[in-house]
C-alpha cells in the first residue's frame, strides 16, 4: 500500500508543477475555451485556458509508466490507450481554437476512433481470457465468453462519451473521477488483482487532485477534450481489464446521468416537436438553471460517486 501512496504523492506534485507551467503558457498562446452562447452563466468564463488535461495526463503517464513498464501488459496498454485518446482530444481542441468556435473533430471522426479502440480492447480481452466480470454487490463472477466483446465495446463507447459530456462545470468531471478511480483501485486491491492497473489508478487520483486545485470554481484552466477523452479512455480500460465493467454505471453513476439525460432530452424533443424534459441537458446544466451553484453540483456529484463506491466496497469485503 505504501508504494501506491508514493505514486499518488509523486503524481500530485508532478501534475501541480505541470499546471503551474502550462496555464501561463496556454494564456500566452491564447488557447482560451470557446463558450457556448446558450449557457449564459458561462459567458464570464470565455477565454479561460483549455487543454489543461495535458498536465494531469502526462503526469499520470510519466509516474505510472515508471512502475508499470515491463511488469504488467494491462497497465502498459492502459497508458497507451489513455495517451491515444489524449492525442485525439488535442486535435479536437486545436481545431476548436483554429476555427474559433466550439466545433472540432466531426462526430463520425471521434466515433470511428472510439470504435476501433473499443474493438481492439474487446478482442484483446476475449483472446487473452479476460472474460470474467464481477457481479456488483456480490463476490461472484460470470464468464461472458464471446459476449465479452459487445460488453467491452459498449462500455468503452458509453464511458468515454459520458465522461466527455460530464466535463461541463468547474471541477465536475475531475471531481467524479477521483472517487471512481479510488474505488476501482480499492476493489482490485481487495481481490489481489493486477498491480499495473492499481498503479495507473493511483497515479490518476494524485494527478487529478492537483489539477482540481486549478479547476474548481472559478476555474483557472479547463481540461478540454484533451483531458476528458483521455479520462474516459483510462476509466474504460481500468474497468474492462480488471473485470469491473459492470461497476461502471454504479460508481460512475454521475457519468451515466450525463449521457442518459442527453439521450432522453433529444428523443423527447423530437417526439414532441420542441418540448423538453430538462431545462438544459446534460442534467448538470438543468441543475444550474434551477439556481444551484457550480461548486454545489460538483460536490454532490463527487459525493454520490463516493457513497456508491463505499457501498460497492462493503459488499465484497
Amino acid at each position: 500500500m505504501k508504494k501506491y501512496l508514493y505514486i499518488l504523492l509523486l503524481t500530485f506534485l508532478l501534475s501541480w508543477l505541470f499546471c503551474v507551467i502550462l496555464i501561463p503558457a496556454l494564456k500566452k498562446w491564447r488557447a482560451g475555451q470557446n463558450i457556448l452562447s446558450y449557457v449564459k452563466e458561462h459567458k464570464k468564463k470565455s477565454g479561460t485556458p483549455t487543454m489543461g488535461g495535458l498536465a494531469f495526463v502526462m503526469a499520470t503517464v510519466i509516474v505510472s509508466a515508471f512502475f508499470v513498464v515491463k511488469k504488467d501488459i494491462l497497465g502498459v496498454l492502459t497508458i497507451i490507450i489513455g495517451l491515444s485518446y489524449m492525442v485525439v482530444g488535442i486535435i479536437d481542441d486545436l481545431l476548436k481554437k483554429r476555427h474559433k468556435e466550439n466545433l472540432g473533430l466531426r462526430a463520425w471522426q471521434k466515433f470511428s476512433f472510439q470504435t476501433i479502440v473499443a474493438l481492439f480492447v474487446a478482442f484483446f480481452c476475449y483472446r487473452n481470457g479476460l472474460t470474467n466480470q464481477y457481479l456488483p454487490f456480490t463476490k461472484k463472477t460470470v464468464d461472458l465468453g464471446i459476449w465479452t466483446i459487445p460488453l467491452v465495446v459498449f462500455a468503452f463507447l458509453a464511458t468515454v462519451n459520458a465522461v466527455n459530456l460530464t466535463d461541463g462545470l468547474d471541477g465536475l468531471a475531475g471531481g467524479v473521477s477521483v472517487p471512481y478511480f479510488f474505488f476501482m483501485a480499492t476493489l482490485m486491491l481487495l481481490r489481489g488483482q493486477t498491480d499495473g492497473l492499481i498503479c495507473v489508478s493511483f497515479s490518476l487520483i494524485g494527478a487529478l487532485l492537483a489539477y482540481l486545485l486549478f479547476n474548481t470554481t472559478p476555474a483557472s484552466v479547463f481540461m478540454g477534450d484533451t483531458g476528458s477523452l483521455a479520462l474516459g479512455g483510462f476509466a474504460s480500460c481500468v474497468a474492462c481489464f480488471s473485470g469491473n465493467a459492470l461497476y461502471i454505471p454504479i460508481i460512475g453513476l454521475p457519468f451515466v446521468l450525463s449521457v442518459v439525460s442527453v439521450v432522453i432530452q433529444v428523443i423527447y424533443y423530437k417526439l414532441t416537436k420542441g418540448k423538453r424534459v430538462f431545462l438544459m441537458a446534460p442534467i448538470h446544466h438543468h441543475f444550474q438553471q434551477k439556481g444551484y451553484a457550480e461548486s454545489k453540483i460538483s460536490y454532490a456529484y463527487a459525493l454520490t460517486s463516493t457513497l456508491l463506491g463505499i457501498v460497492c466496497t462493503l459488499t465484497v469485503v
